[in-house]
């Protein structure tokens, strides 16, 4: 398995493929304080019109604000627009 996955980490750098287009990990792009995206979440665990809770591979996204809604959603990344006054990560433990 450590073989197979050197060699597709090769292949992924040969082609310039940037890692989070091929891991799991979560990406956060704010546009302003008004806009999150974020790609590669597992669930939605709370949603209310000023907090939000993200569940990922690597732990917990709470987002803080107002007038907080879910306007774009893919089974890959969701869409955060309202009034975004705070974010925090809570870690998973291994």
């Amino acid at each position: 398995m450590i073989m197979r996955k050197s060699k597709i980490n090769r292949i992924n750098r040969a082609l310039e493929i940037p890692e989070e287009v091929v891991s799991s990990v979560p990406k956060i792009t704010a546009l302003g304080f008004e806009k999150l995206m974020i790609e590669n979440y597992k669930s939605i665990l709370e949603y209310q019109d000023f907090f939000i809770r993200i569940s990922t591979c690597i732990g917990i996204i709470n987002i803080n604000g107002f007038d907080l809604k879910m306007n774009e959603m893919t089974s890959d990344d969701i869409v955060v627009e309202g009034k975004i006054d705070s974010l925090d990560f809570e870690e998973i433990e291994s």
